[in-house]
């Protein structure tokens, strides 16, 4: 007993991991100065006000470039950038293969002849040719042939904030998607899978606004009646599952049976879609049910801690919108980071090209800048995820270890964020930089994959995706260690890798316990993942159903499918993260606690009932012997076995 750790939750606070946190803030200044540099040096004003194939930037004063003509140009009343050739895209180095010119206007209309490039230079003042030809040449020099614009030169309007003129016609850009998506051998597919998406933007928004609402619907409802969420949810499901996969297959024998079914190819394409979804559809109905049946004796053990992690949100209801303000942080993270990947493709010095045109390129050390902002946006978004991690992590253990819920903090939420900010930022950050070790060989690994596929040997292709495999079940697994680590570090506030040895610890001595509360407990959350996902993708069939005769489902169906888990995903996994620190708090406190004088309980209530029931369950299966008596046994306390 002595070598024992002693816990004593919130009994004290101490900063964990410094040197951590002192080199997180290191690096983040370093991504700084990468920002920095790329302004200092030009590149943000030639991102945003964007610059010619001679290296001038649009709407002011340039500096000559030597050995480049047409450089150093004063081109302060021309302020759009216009490509001769905006849909000559070359896909091996991501860039427009066309002669950039500064204009002063977009042409807003077609241009069909080089009369009407004229027209329109003499009209708007706008030169769409080269620098060199004068606009009453246009029609006269032979030069304009390569000079000038290929026409038709398309409508186009200027990008906002970024004053580059792009074709309002989106064709140019499915000719780009095309090229992109190699495995589409007919290119009127993706033409009718764009115009699909297009046509039906607005049940696509409607839908994806159905999904959240549903997310929000699903939490009211763990808070208010978790006792018989999981019954609610496994029928929902049983009846969701039938439903979607009988009006599925009703819809294709309808459209099969009806005479105009393949009078168009849209109608082939949609009715083929039906066969595919349906089919799909009963082959997971099937599985889904063997599973229910499988896990069907264990799904009574999660009932008592969804009551208490719905108590939790009851008290804590500001943990609803956890999801929120991550994916607010996130999104603006990832705009920060995208705006400086976006200043790095133009920072550098002006190098001329084999074509005679300006080119910007890092040289020496400065180009693996690159490397270290990649970096950067696994370590940081992590680091992120990390602290919603803490934060939720910090907030319930608070609830669960206070035995007078009425003196609980105002706000446990924004306790646990100043307690975080205070104290534990070094240990979020040494826990999401590994979570960045395991990522990175992994996204290495896979970029080879992609870069060798069809060149690689069979034993090669077998090594790649293992090695890849085994990254993924590792950073899985350092993941719910790491969520573990966060929970003992919220509760004693001890540094990283003592608090991953402890929970280590607590969990590998409750194997039985986290096989049978956590893992079935994270099933029943896919099921309510599910559940969403199926209401959804039913309601855009149903939807979708009435523009069958002029668009195509298979894209806005996956596009509304996919949003739709994604929203659930996040709602929800808050409410499985409350529960894996309920569980790992409960373990503890069986394991050091019996409910005598000094070590009284801190757990709930409900908790209490389902232990005293587990143990007469035991005793009752005990007297026959049985895989009962097994089943039951993890949920006694530690004392008791």
């Amino acid at each position: 007993k002595s070598s024992k750790r002693e816990w004593k939750p919130l009994e004290e606070h101490s900063c964990t991991d410094v040197p951590w946190l002192l080199l997180f803030i290191l690096f983040c200044i370093g991504m700084g100065f990468i920002c920095g540099y790329t302004i200092a040096t030009g590149a943000a004003a030639r991102l945003l006000s964007g610059y010619d194939s001679y290296g001038n930037i649009c709407g002011q004063k340039n500096v000559k470039v030597e050995g480049i003509v047409n450089s150093g140009l004063d081109l302060t009343h021309k302020k759009y950038v216009f490509f001769l050739d905006p849909c000559n895209i070359d896909l091996v180095h991501q860039k427009i293969k066309s002669l950039a010119l500064c204009v002063s206007a977009c042409p807003r209309k077609e241009l069909k002849t080089l009369a009407d490039i004229q027209k329109f230079a003499e009209t708007n003042g706008s030169t769409l040719c080269s620098y060199e030809l004068q606009s009453s040449e246009y029609t006269t020099d032979p030069r304009a042939a390569k000079l000038c614009p290929k026409y038709p030169v398309p409508e186009s309007a200027p990008i906002p904030f970024f004053h580059r003129c792009a074709p309002v016609n989106i064709s140019c850009y499915a000719k780009f998607a095309e090229a992109l998506i190699t495995f589409v051998s007919d290119s009127s597919v993706l033409h009718r899978l764009i115009s699909g998406v297009m046509t039906s933007k607005e049940i696509i928004m409607g839908l994806c606004l159905l999904s959240l609402v549903l997310s929000m619907i699903l939490m009211v409802i763990i808070r208010y009646i978790s006792r018989v969420l999981v019954w609610i949810v496994t029928i929902l499901v049983i009846l969701g599952s039938l439903g979607g996969t009988g009006v599925l297959w009703w819809l294709y024998a309808k459209k099969r049976m009806s005479a105009s079914a393949l009078e168009t190819q849209i109608a082939k394409d949609n009715l083929q879609a039906l066969l595919i979804y349906a089919i799909a559809a009963t082959v997971f109905t099937v599985i889904l049910f063997l599973i229910m049946l499988i896990m069907r004796k264990r799904v009574a053990l999660t009932i008592a801690l969804f009551h208490v992690a719905g108590k939790v949100f009851i008290h804590l209801p500001l943990l609803v919108f956890q999801p929120f303000w991550t994916f607010f942080v996130l999104i603006l993270f990832w705009a920060y980071w995208i705006t400086v990947l976006l200043f790095l493709g133009t920072t550098g010095s002006p190098v001329p090209n084999e074509e005679g045109f300006v080119e910007f390129r890092m040289v020496g050390p400065l180009k693996y800048m690159w490397w270290y902002h990649a970096v950067g946006l696994i370590w940081i978004s992590e680091f992120i995820l990390a602290c919603q991690q803490m934060t939720v992590a910090g907030a319930v253990v608070t609830y669960y270890f206070t035995r007078e819920k009425r003196n609980l903090p105002f706000t446990p939420i924004l306790a646990s964020v100043n307690r975080l900010v205070c104290y534990h930022l070094g240990t979020v950050a040494k826990g999401s930089f590994i979570i960045t070790l395991v990522k990175i060989p992994r996204m290495i690994l896979m970029y080879i994959q992609t870069q060798l596929k069809g060149k690689e040997n069979a034993c090669a292709r077998c090594m790649l995706k293992a090695c890849i495999c085994c990254l993924w079940c590792l950073e899985k697994c350092l993941t719910y260690l790491n969520q573990n680590a966060y929970t003992a570090t919220a509760i004693n506030s001890t540094n990283f890798c003592t608090s991953a040895k402890d929970a280590f610890v607590i969990l590998v001595e409750n194997a039985l316990r986290v096989a049978a509360i956590n893992t079935v407990g994270d099933f029943m959350l896919f099921l309510g993942k599910v559940l969403i996902v199926c209401s959804t993708g039913l309601a855009g069939v149903m939807l979708l159903n009435y523009q069958r005769d002029y668009t195509i489902w298979v894209l806005p169906l996956i596009i509304v499918c996919l949003f739709a888990f994604l929203v659930a995903h996040c709602f929800l996994s808050i409410y499985e993260m409350v529960v894996d620190v309920l569980f790992l708090c409960f373990a503890i406190d069986t394991k050091y606690n019996d409910g005598s004088p000094g070590r009284e309980f801190y757990m709930d209530k409900v908790l209490m009932e389902f232990v005293e029931n587990s143990r007469k369950s035991m005793k009752e299966a005990g007297r026959g012997g049985g895989a009962e008596s097994r089943e039951l046994k993890p949920m006694v306390g530690a004392d008791e076995e």
